[in-house]
């Protein structure tokens, strides 16, 4: 037996492992090119849903208490402001700096 490889079988062997791997790479994922036109559309959603909880919500204490403008103005404005929140956290959520909720950073600054 010869202590040297083969030269023609190592390259066919080569061939055949760079054709296995390329069968076998992973597929670029449909969400990794996630378009700035989605990020805006996510974070319109989230606004509108949560005026439209506000408004819900109003207008549904209004009917019951008959004080038809105060709730539905007051829930509004909440809504608004609920909705603003999460897409602030949106918006650092796609910038990629995940910042711990008001509640954690106190409890850790206490803690040290």
């Amino acid at each position: 037996m010869a202590d040297e490889p083969d030269p023609e079988r190592l390259k066919a062997l080569e061939d055949r492992i760079a054709e296995v791997r390329r069968a076998h790479a992973p597929k670029p994922r449909a969400d990794a090119d996630v378009s700035q036109a989605q990020h805006a559309w996510r974070m319109v959603t989230e606004l509108v849903a949560g005026l439209g909880i506000g408004f819900g919500i109003g207008l549904g204490l209004d009917a019951v208490f008959g004080t038809r403008p105060l709730f539905l103005v007051l829930f509004i404005l909440l809504g608004f402001a609920a909705g603003v929140r999460v897409m602030l956290r949106t918006a650092s959520e796609i910038q990629g700096g995940r910042q711990p909720a008001p509640d954690e950073g106190s409890r850790r600054n206490e803690g040290e």
